[in-house]
């Protein structure tokens, strides 16, 4: 089981690369907990007869993680760019439910 360890904690490159490890798994399980909804979500919008792609959401969910991330100290630009990809994903998940 990883430490936990905060960065200044790490006395190797070892310690840096685990506590990595254990973050990338945390982030991995946040991403299927999101995916998880992005079905429902789905499922909701056939029901609703409402599209896969509404921009206007597409576009404050990517302006909330620019936020956040700035928030954070983080380059706003770059996690912006990450969540397109992320919307754009999620966006091609909810079609193939529609499809159905």
């Amino acid at each position: 089981m990883v430490a936990n360890l905060e960065p200044a904690e790490c006395k190797s490159m070892s310690d840096v690369r685990a506590e990595i490890d254990r973050l990338d798994a945390e982030l991995i399980a946040l991403f299927a907990e999101r995916e998880s909804y992005i079905k429902r979500a789905g499922e909701i919008k056939q029901v609703e007869k409402l599209p896969a792609d509404i921009p206007v959401r597409v576009e404050a969910v990517i302006a909330n993680a620019r936020k956040l991330a700035e928030e954070q100290g983080l380059d706003g630009e770059f996690y912006a760019h990450v969540w397109r990809k992320l919307v754009e994903h999620s966006i091609a998940m909810e079609d193939r439910i529609l499809e159905d």
